[in-house]
Parts: C-alpha cells; structure tokens; sequence
C-alpha cells in the first residue's frame, strides 16, 4: 500500500488538475458510470464536532474509496487540526487497497475544485471582485479555484476575528502564487459583499453571515461552510434574489444544508426552486449564467465521488513519479 501525505499530494496536485479532474467526474456521474451512496454523518455534540464516512466508486477508472474525515472545531485551542482525513483507495478490478492518502488538504482541494467548476459556469465573465467570508482553511482553496477561472484583480476579506483576516491577507502571495491585485479587509460582512463579483462563503456560522440586500447585481455566491442541518450562511433574501440555485447534488442539500433546510421547514422556501445540479451544469444540459445582472448561487454539501476522483488522479501520478512510501499492511 502507498501512503501519501499532504507535503507530497502539494507536490503533485495542482488546482488546474482539480478542476479538470472534477469536470471529469461530473460528467461520468451524469452518465450514470459512478458509485455514490449517501454518506454516513455521526455528531459529537459535547464537542460541537462530526466524523464523516464516504464511499464511492467509479468505474471508467477502476477505483472505489473510502473516505473518512472528522471536524473538530475546538481542536486549535490545543494546537490541533479542525479538520483530519484519510482516503483509503481500492481498485475495483481486483480488490486490492493501494493507497491511504490524506484527505485533509485534498479535501479542501477538490472543494475548491467544485467551486471552481461553477464559478466558470455561473460568474460573469468580467468578474475582477472577490469577497471572502471566513477565512478559515478552506478559504484557501476556494479563492485559489476563484483565481484559477476568472481574472481576480481585488479580494476583500472578512472574519469574525479580525487577526485572522489579517493572517489570511498577509499570506495572500501564498494562497494564490503571483497574485498582484489589491487586498482589503472589511469591517462587517455587508461591506465586503456589496462590493463584490462573487463572494466565498466557509463558515461553520448557524446563523446567516451578511445580508441578501447587500448583494449587487450580477454576483454570484459559493457556499461550501454549512454542512449540517443547523447551519446557515446565507439568508432567506438571498435565496429570494438569485434566479439560478445549483447544489453538487440535490439528495445531499435536501439531507444536510442549512441554508435550504431551514427556510423550507419554516414554509418560507422550496426545493423546487432549485435550477438543477452541478452535473448537469457541467454536461451542459442545464443553462449556466445567461444575463450580467443574474445573482446566481452554488452550494456545495461535498460527495464522496469527489474525493475518489482527486485521489485516484493523484495515485497515479505519484507512481509516475515514485513519490509516496509503500508499506505492508
């Protein structure tokens, strides 16, 4: 078996590949060649934390894994990660388990992947204006794949705790190598989305994190913080206001997003109103943005499918490389 670590998937694995990697396996999931059962979710609520467990299979590859990730978000105050995984890839041809691979940061990569795949669909063309809300870890990933599919000139960025903000800003030369544009910091979330062309939302909040009246026409919104039924980032105005609401997949954001979930059991919003899933936005049998002035919003929940795809790409690119540590289990 190969063990490949975070330091080693960095060194192979770029958010170009990502993306084409997600493209990829969005498609085949339209054409019904992917595995994909719902994902087990158990909560820890004295710790306000999840483990999560993803299977998934894809046949054009000849790959089934395992993914296991668990979310522990009061870890850093004892100088731990929030956010631990391990993929564990099989090939389906004969059984056999060929990797174990972090998942953390690959996690966060294909995340930002996925973003990345809608924003090319759904942000205007022109769009120069990000707002980040939440700069947390995966903040990163999603402002790298922002970057990777539209020419971003400003990034605007909000945190409930200032210094981190200014943590993110003065790594931003890292977070987005060659980045020359303009960084600012907002007071208040409002301010940082009314300015914006698309605006990053990760947070774990439970309440909605800026105001649907501060959106501007023409922005388009990616919400890949609240995973859970209790969570919400945007509100109900925001949902009111967008003319195209993708999700990564329907099943998942009717089980596990806040941001519907709760408008819905208020009786305030339906499912109905969705424009489709992200599969048929990349199979191009669903519109993509047809206006400017559209606001348009991605949420993404996460499928384990996803993770397949960006661990068997990176599998076989560190045995053309000989990159990784083979161990007998």
């Amino acid at each position: 078996m190969l063990i490949l670590s975070e330091k080693q998937i960095r060194s192979l694995y770029s958010m170009k590949d990502a993306i084409q990697d997600m493209e990829a396996a969005l498609i085949a999931y339209a054409e019904g060649e992917i595995l994909n059962p719902h994902r087990t979710v158990l909560d820890f609520p004295s710790k306000k934390a999840s483990a999560l467990y993803m299977p998934s299979a894809m046949e054009p590859i000849g790959k089934s894994a395992v993914k296991v990730v668990t979310i522990f978000p009061e870890n850093p105050n004892q100088g731990m990660k929030t956010t631990q995984g391990v993929i564990l890839l099989s090939d389906s041809n004969n059984g056999e388990h060929v990797a174990c691979i972090n998942a953390s940061y690959l996690t966060r990569l294909r995340t930002g992947a996925i973003s990345g795949v809608a924003t090319k669909r759904l942000a205007k063309e022109n769009a120069t204006t990000v707002a980040v809300i939440g700069c947390g870890a995966m903040a990163e990933e999603q402002l790298q794949a922002v970057c990777e599919v539209r020419s971003i000139k400003h990034v605007i960025l909000y945190n409930r705790t200032v210094d981190k903000a200014e943590a993110f800003g003065n790594r931003i030369s890292d977070i987005v190598p060659g980045f020359e544009g303009s960084v600012a910091i907002a007071e208040n979330a409002d301010e940082a989305v009314a300015r914006a062309d698309i605006v990053i939302c990760s947070t774990r909040s439970e309440q909605p994190v800026f105001s649907g009246a501060s959106l501007k026409p023409g922005t388009h919104i990616n919400g890949v913080g609240s995973y859970l039924p209790h969570m919400q980032e945007v509100d109900l105005e925001t949902l009111q206001r967008c003319s195209k609401i993708v999700a990564d997949t329907i099943e998942g954001v009717k089980d596990e997003a806040g941001d519907f979930i709760i408008p819905v059991n208020a009786g305030k919003w339906s499912f109905s109103v969705l424009h489709g899933e992200l599969t048929e936005l990349a199979a191009g049998t669903i519109a993509g943005r047809e206006a400017d002035d559209e606001i348009t919003f991605f949420k993404s929940v996460g499928a384990a499918y996803f993770d397949l795809a960006a661990a068997a790409s990176v599998y076989e690119k560190a045995i053309k490389a000989g990159v990784g540590t083979e161990v007998e289990v």
